[in-house]
Formats: C-alpha cells, sequence, structure tokens
C-alpha cells in the first residue's frame, strides 16, 4: 500500500511545503492538496516549490474540477510541472464542489467532468484533443505523463471512473462503502472492456494517532459534514431507498446546511449532526495499532493507496506515527 497525505494551502505556503517535504521523509509517496483557490491559496504555485524541495514525491489536487479553469490551462500547468520535475503529477479530479459553490456557480455535470479527463490527459501528453471545437494540441510537450484519478460517490460516477479513469479516489474509510464501490468500479472497467486491475484505488479520509478518543472525534467530525454535503445530492437524486448504500446516507437525515466558511476545519460548526459513529467508521482513530488493523482490512479489499486528511491539532505527531510505527508495518 502507497500513502499520501493531503493538506490545504492555507498561508504560509512555506508551511505546506515544510510538511510535504517531512511527509516524503517518512515514507509518503504521493503528496496532495485541495483545490479551492478563493478558501486557500493556488495550490499550482505550491507545487512548483513542493517539488523543487523533494525528490520522489507525486504531487496533485484532491480534487480540481473541469470548471475553474480552461482544460487547456489545467493541461498546461500539469505538463509544465512535469517537464520541470520529471513526470511527478496526478491529476485528481471530480465535479467540483467547494471551488464552484463558494462563487456562487454548481458542479460540473459527469459528461462534461468525462469530456474534460480526456482532454486534459491529451493536452498534457502532448497529443490534439478537440476542444471549444478546434483541434489543440500543446508543442513543447515531450514524453508527458499524467494519469487521472476521479473522486466519486454514486453509480454514474463510479461507473465513469471505470470507463475513463486511472485511479478511483474515495473520500471514506468506511470498509462497507469501500467494498461497494470499488465493486462498482471494477465492474464498470470490465464491462468497458478495461483491465479493472489497471485502475488505482485510493481511499483518502482523516487519521489522527492517539489514545484520546473523544477529542480526535471532535477534532475530525468535520470530515462526515463534507462528505455528508456531497451525499446530499445523491439522495435528492436516488432517494434514501436508492442504490446508494444507507452506510453513506443514513447520517444525513438532521443535517440542516453547510457553511463553506469552515469546509475542512476541525470545529466546523455545520457538522454538529454528525455522530461519534460515523466519525469512527469514516476516519482512522486511536492508537497505532487501531490504524493498522483497518488499513489491513482496506488493503485486503483492494485499496492501493491511503491518503491522511491531515486537518487536525496533532499533524507533527500523525505523520511521525505513520512513519515510524504503521507505514512501515503496510508496506512490508
Amino acid at each position: 500500500m502507497d500513502f499520501g497525505v493531503v493538506l490545504q494551502t492555507d498561508p504560509p505556503a512555506s508551511e505546506v511545503v515544510r510538511l510535504m517535504k517531512a511527509a516524503e521523509g517518512l515514507g509518503f509517496s504521493y503528496g496532495w492538496t485541495f483545490d479551492s483557490a478563493v478558501l486557500w491559496q493556488e495550490p499550482f504555485v505550491i507545487y512548483s516549490q513542493i517539488l523543487a524541495n523533494t525528490s520522489s514525491l507525486i504531487v496533485g489536487p484532491m480534487v480540481t474540477n473541469p470548471s475553474t479553469r480552461d482544460w487547456s490551462v489545467t493541461a498546461s500547468l500539469f505538463a509544465t510541472l512535469n517537464d520541470m520535475f520529471g513526470n511527478r503529477t496526478v491529476c485528481g479530479i471530480g465535479r467540483g464542489d467547494s471551488a464552484r459553490r463558494v462563487i456562487g456557480q454548481q458542479p460540473a455535470s459527469l459528461s462534461v467532468l468525462r469530456d474534460s479527463m480526456h482532454v486534459i490527459r491529451e493536452l498534457a501528453e502532448g497529443r490534439e484533443a478537440e476542444l471549444h471545437g478546434a483541434p489543440v494540441r500543446i508543442p513543447w510537450v515531450r514524453d508527458g505523463r499524467l494519469e487521472i484519478w476521479m473522486a466519486a460517490y454514486g453509480p454514474k460516477a463510479l461507473k465513469l471512473v471505470g470507463e475513463h479513469a486511472d485511479g478511483f479516489i474515495l473520500q471514506t474509510a468506511d470498509p462497507a462503502i469501500t467494498k461497494w464501490t470499488i465493486e462498482s468500479v471494477r465492474a464498470a472497467a470490465r464491462d468497458a472492456g478495461r483491465d479493472p486491475g489497471g485502475i488505482t484505488m485510493c481511499v483518502a479520509a482523516p487519521a489522527y494517532v492517539g489514545d484520546d478518543l473523544p477529542h480526535q472525534r471532535n477534532q475530525l467530525r468535520w470530515f462526515g459534514g463534507m462528505v455528508g454535503n456531497h451525499v446530499a445530492d445523491l439522495v435528492s437524486r436516488y432517494g434514501e431507498s436508492g442504490p446508494v448504500p444507507h452506510e453513506l446516507t443514513d447520517y444525513i437525515r438532521d443535517r440542516e446546511g453547510y457553511d463553506y466558511a469552515h469546509h475542512g476545519k476541525a470545529g466546523n460548526p455545520s457538522t454538529d449532526f454528525v455522530p461519534d459513529s460515523i466519525v469512527d467508521r469514516f476516519c482512522l482513530v486511536g492508537p497505532a495499532a487501531a490504524h493498522v488493523d483497518r488499513l489491513t482490512e482496506l488493503a485486503d479489499l483492494g485499496v492501493d493507496q491511503f491518503a491522511i486528511y491531515l486537518m487536525h491539532d496533532a499533524k507533527e505527531q500523525t505523520l511521525a506515527a505513520y512513519g515510524n510505527e504503521i507505514i512501515p508495518k503496510l508496506t512490508a
């Protein structure tokens, strides 16, 4: 199993770079950031500094979207970083939530997302693609490589992952949801004539190593609210008795709204509806041994990478615990 770390690009950017460099030294192989340029600083500027200060870390957004930037700009950003640092980027992408809603726009449709993945990959790897009705190619790309990993929860999105993406990002560490989503992606890949084993499966969730469970839960409750904000769209589309597992939908019945001013932050007041049981299922809490047990279970379900959302008050301690106690056991 590979390991990644997910940060928000809060100022100062130097702190983001420092933590990414530390993570690489502790055995993490991927460095991810949020991509909402109003809520946080522009990530692609910071990626350049992360790549310059690390030797092998692969970096990318978790996740970007098809609508914030023109697809040619997104492709050129990745291609430029790859040209400078040797194909060390990955494009995590989804429909767009916080980046779109905070500027009064709705997330992109799945058809737009599908088309964007194709065009971004083609352009970033130096091939011609049709964009805005015109043939476009980035002429200076040489030996470029860009994998596209798509974030998804619902049946239609999971089908799209299996048909078109190089990787799958699931933002929850719940084993039941992990099993259902991975099976859905693999089935869609087989139906499309693709090799299911060629799709990288990445689970992303907060992890907090320690013994004070009530404190850990309060620090990570924000994640259940963030996931619930995505799930609310699924419930409105499919209903509570639809194909989405009840493990993902039942807990949002008492949800009253969501304030993006606190998006992804410990103590988010929009997440009071999230019970302890959801925090325990969606996140990794407790001592290092509990993390090893859950990660072993996820690996058995086919998870190739676990990416830690590191938004709590024990970043350094959790990074160190993973590097010294957890990653060695999962990569042996």
